[in-house]
């Protein structure tokens, strides 16, 4: 059991998480800041420095051997940059050049939040052992990682396996990416709720839940509209597996996130309709799991990157400075 550790980031567009994370998993001296992504750059780059500055002060710091950063996106993880789509203020923003203010020449790894979630359910959580697996997110948008030939595969930039900007309907509504049709467009949660209310689904109660988890206790009760706004979600979700895995084999897709809380509301018909559109011998049979990890998925996923591919750290040339 080795003693060292490493610091495990987590950007996203409502918190920002950090850790000190064991070779074993276990998150040590957490740490979280709300998100301030309406406010300015530096703003938001502040409440990620009070993450980093409170794990640098923390007794174990001096055990700390890497730092793993997972942010939403998109990423350049060749120069360091970020731009995710809900912080506004960051557009080709120097994220890595800023945390080395505080971290001096420590490596550091930054990767997207879905190749990061990947990361963490092959070391230590649903795809633990599968050499080629899809690690996906379905919340307020969609997002995943890829796991191939038991490698995480991050792409050049680092934004591999965005599989919520796979086109699925070429006649869909325009998605904010620019595309037509998107899987996010469709299967996220915010879009579940968008057509379930368009379709005339109510909460039960005036006051009631209108988000895709009201969506899916009505789903559980057997109403219609809820019904199929799930399985219209399942069905994108299912399309986009299906044109994955025929491009790298895959043998189990993990799903994660808020939606994946729904349980066999999601989960039914996104295994039914995958046995409908994954038909090539190849690709038959995919396992599709719930993550594991919950919500610590992009803690243990930034520190796995650490721990598991550390061809994936930046110099400080690469980085900007």
């Amino acid at each position: 059991m080795t003693t060292d550790l490493v610091a495990a980031v987590d950007i996203g567009g409502t918190k920002i998480a950090g850790a000190l994370v064991t070779g074993e998993g276990e998150l040590l001296h957490r740490v979280q800041r709300p998100t301030p992504a309406k406010e300015s750059a530096s703003d938001v780059l502040r409440a990620v420095t009070e993450v980093v500055t409170s794990l640098v002060g923390t007794p174990d710091w001096a055990r700390v051997r890497a730092l793993g950063i997972g942010s939403a996106g998109p990423i350049d993880a060749r120069l360091g940059t970020v731009s995710p789509v809900n912080i506004p203020a960051w557009r080709e923003f120097p994220l890595v050049e800023g945390v080395r203010k505080t971290v001096g020449e420590l490596p550091v790894a930054l990767v997207g939040d879905g190749a990061a979630i990947a990361a963490g359910e092959h070391w230590r959580g649903a795809a633990r052992g599968r050499g080629n697996a899809l690690c996906m997110v379905v919340s307020t948008g969609v997002g995943g990682g890829l796991i191939v030939g038991d490698r995480l595969y991050p792409g050049p930039t680092g934004n591999a396996a965005h599989i919520g900007h796979i086109s699925v309907d070429f006649n869909g509504d325009l998605c904010p990416c620019g595309g037509r049709g998107c899987v996010e467009r469709i299967a996220s949660g915010t879009n579940i709720a968008r057509y379930a209310l368009a379709a005339g689904w109510r909460p039960a109660a005036p006051d009631g839940d209108a988000t895709a988890a009201g969506v899916a206790v009505s789903a559980a009760a057997g109403d219609p509209v809820a019904l199929e706004a799930f399985d219209r979600s399942a069905r994108a979700l299912a399309a986009g597996i299906a044109a994955t895995a025929t491009l790298v084999e895959l043998e189990t897709v993990v799903v994660g996130g808020g939606v994946s809380q729904s349980g066999e509301v999601l989960f039914a018909p996104l295994r039914r309709a995958l046995g409908e559109y994954a038909t090539l011998p190849y690709v038959r049979g995919i396992d599709v799991v719930p993550a594991q990890l919950g919500t610590d998925a992009g803690l243990v996923g930034a520190a796995a990157v650490c721990w598991t591919a550390p061809d994936t750290f930046l110099s400080r040339g690469a980085a900007g400075n």
